[in-house]
């Protein structure tokens, strides 16, 4: 990752607490009494720091790489390369459900046998960087790239940060299917061929508990950054993040072609 992207990513962390989701920005009168310590300031702590070269695909809690062994030649899709992950996906493969393709990795594991759980109440953040090629378009159908799930078969998404073909034209999307809220949309086409610096935030939460926050960054700019609160972010038992390319293969554009996605310089953090 080039020094300005981790300029980008370094300035957000550090700049951004008092607009974190979840975060209470006053403090309680009574709490500055005599007789009383003000309570120290919510901040976020990293608690994952892995490292394509060193971790490799260690660094996950689960990895589902042609699960339904589709296409045995072209194994593996899923490896690190570098300081990158990279998720290759051929026309040719196959999910167990066979109408979509399936190529990603789940969780944030911290040793051999432990990972981070995502709590109701808890809030945490994500940020890492994505290059995406011309050659993944976004579809008339569904493109995800990262999603946030409960573990487990058959449960239905929390969030999905999806490439989605809209009247025509290719936009990224941030969504939460249970609540039913698009958090933002923004075109596709000048990100594709580049490093794109992303910062995901979530408050896990039931009913109207919860609360996100996405932005996307192209070098020093800023392409979107969209919040929601009062939102539902919560099925069962906890939260796990999932990153790759999950796609249906119902696209009616002509959009379905070989390609990859890479990963970079991913950090997890939780606001403590």
């Amino acid at each position: 990752m080039s020094t300005s992207r981790r300029a980008v990513l370094g300035a957000a962390l550090g700049g951004a607490g008092g607009a974190a989701v979840g975060l209470t920005a006053a403090t309680p009168a009574h709490a500055t009494s005599a007789h009383t310590t003000p309570a120290p300031a919510a901040s976020w702590q990293q608690k994952w720091a892995p490292t394509a070269s060193g971790d490799g695909l260690g660094a996950f809690e689960t990895v589902e790489d042609d699960r339904a062994d589709s296409h045995p030649a072209g194994h593996p899709h899923i490896y690190a390369t570098g300081n990158n992950w990279r998720f290759t996906m051929h026309t040719v493969d196959r999910d167990t459900s066979t109408d979509r393709q399936r190529q990603e990795v789940t969780g944030l594991r911290t040793g051999s046998s432990s990972y981070l759980k995502w709590t109701q109440g808890q809030t945490w953040r994500i940020t890492y960087s994505m290059y995406i090629p011309s050659s993944l378009k976004a579809t008339t159908t569904f493109t995800h790239i990262m999603q946030m799930k409960q573990p487990g078969n058959g449960t239905s998404p929390i969030v999905v940060q999806s490439l989605r073909r809209v009247n025509g034209v290719q936009t990224i999307e941030l969504n939460l299917p249970i609540a039913g809220v698009l958090v933002g949309r923004t075109g596709l086409d000048p990100l594709h061929d580049r490093w794109t610096d992303v910062d995901f935030q979530i408050k896990v939460g039931n009913g109207m508990a919860g609360s996100v926050r996405w932005i996307l960054k192209s070098g020093s700019t800023t392409v979107i950054d969209e919040s929601r609160t009062g939102v539902d972010t919560f099925l069962a038992d906890r939260v796990r993040p999932k990153w790759g390319i999950y796609r249906s293969l119902g696209d009616t554009s002509g959009s379905l072609q070989d390609t990859y996605l890479l990963l970079t310089d991913l950090r997890g953090y939780q606001l403590v």
